[in-house]
């Protein structure tokens, strides 16, 4: 069994930051791409960021310049550094895993999901 726990979301007022963080465990042998989505109400679900196992990120224009993705692949971990946030950023965030199971299957992991709310 694999899960990840998100945590870090919450209510900020315009222009301030928040840092996401999501943590997988269980049976892993390689996690590849990591990836933070997110969701607004009415909207469709979103790329926000990637970081792939090497290190190469990429990024949804509206979010470059302010959000930064990294990894620590020793905690199986990963983080979304959320600045000068803006009321649009207002969604419920997933993180998304491409991991290498224990038993060798390859599988998509996702999130419970953790609302960030930005106050004008």
């Amino acid at each position: 069994q694999v899960q990840l726990v998100e945590s870090g979301g919450g209510l900020v007022q315009a222009g301030g930051s928040l840092r996401l963080s999501c943590a997988a465990s269980g049976s892993i042998r390689s996690i590849n791409d990591m990836g933070w989505y997110r969701q607004a109400p009415g909207k469709q679900r979103e790329l926000v960021a990637a970081i792939a196992s090497g290190g190469f990120t990429n990024y949804a224009d509206s979010v470059k310049g302010r959000f930064t993705i990294s990894r620590d692949n020793a905690k199986d971990t990963v983080y979304l550094q959320m600045n000068s946030l803006k009321p649009e950023d207002t969604a419920v965030y997933y993180c998304n895993l491409d991991i290498i199971t224990g038993w060798g299957a390859r599988r998509q992991y996702w999130g419970q999901g953790t609302q960030v709310t930005v106050s004008t």
